[in-house]
């Protein structure tokens, strides 16, 4: 099978802040293995024979100020190697006005979108977001809103709880695709918090301008689960349809507790139900026209 990684990260140790020290909680849990460099060689390393043929760098938390830095240096790798073959940047989209920092972001041909993460829990250890209305803030809208002009996409990282205030960001901006990261990250596994969930996701599933990528799911279970992942892939299909889903790996952050060829694996087994059109849909052509990557 053919497929577009839409969600990856390389970087440099020196680079992000964040791999330094705790000063950020990470829902993702221990993450001391992956505290080094982590570089495009490694990354085509770990998706050999995998079938991937086109990917999407998702900024990976730089220090704020470095947003420019980060895409420069990106791209300069995919300059040298072809990958990625586009990129996510970083902007501050709660500041009074975004657009003097897209302007700088634009000047690159790969960039594609922004990813603000705006993601708040009730457990601290979860929370990156000031408040969990903070997505559909109007500083956030206004900004969001400047997207368009760009032809960027957001990355739009909640919980299923702040849905509601997603779903208002989303509907103030119905010219900007948004990309619901990780399916909308469910954290609760109980079938009440499933349910929940549902529920609430549903909410963003009706919105005609989300699409949903399928990622990220051993994020709370710290362990790459095919009964899992079947479970979230196929809830995420029949919210959005196949046709508005896009898988992402999530690496190196996966790779923490499994490796490429077994994600794959527990991705392709979930999707085997699926017609074959709605198959490549999952792991190509969404993608593809949502980061506006050529056709092959």
């Amino acid at each position: 099978m053919r497929i577009v990684d839409a969600h990856h990260h390389i970087w440099r140790r020196t680079d992000l802040p964040w791999l330094l020290g705790p000063t950020q909680p990470r829902i993702f849990g221990a993450y001391d293995a992956i505290k080094r460099d982590y570089l495009i060689e490694e990354y085509l390393a770990d998706i050999a024979g995998s079938g991937v043929e086109k990917s999407v760098y998702v900024q990976a938390n730089w220090a704020p100020n470095w947003f420019v830095d980060e895409v420069a240096w990106v791209s300069g790798v995919a300059g040298r190697t072809g990958w990625p073959h586009a990129i996510t940047a970083y902007a501050n989209m709660m500041q009074e006005d975004a657009r003097r920092d897209l302007d700088k972001l634009a000047a690159f041909p790969l960039m594609r979108g922004i990813r603000h993460q705006m993601h708040w829990h009730h457990n601290p250890l979860y929370r990156f977001a000031p408040d969990a209305e903070a997505v559909g803030s109007d500083a956030v809208i206004r900004n969001v809103g400047h997207l368009a002009d760009y032809g960027f996409v957001f990355e739009l990282q909640v919980f299923a709880g702040q849905a509601e205030a997603a779903a208002r960001l989303v509907e103030a901006c119905p010219e900007v695709t948004f990309v619901l990261q990780h399916a909308g990250m469910p954290e609760n596994l109980s079938a009440e918090g499933k349910a929940q969930w549902r529920e609430r996701i549903g909410t963003l599933a009706r919105l005609p301008n989300v699409v949903c990528k399928v990622s990220g799911f051993g994020t709370f279970l710290r362990r790459n689960d095919p009964d899992h992942v079947a479970w979230a892939f196929g809830e995420a299909i029949d919210l959005f349809g196949a046709e508005r889903c896009l898988f992402g790996s999530n690496f190196p952050i996966e790779k923490l507790w499994t490796d490429y060829a077994s994600l794959i694996g527990a991705f392709t087994t979930a999707a085997s139900p699926l017609s074959k059109e709605d198959r490549q849909s999952v792991f190509r052509t969404c993608a593809e026209k949502v980061y506006r990557l050529t056709a092959t």
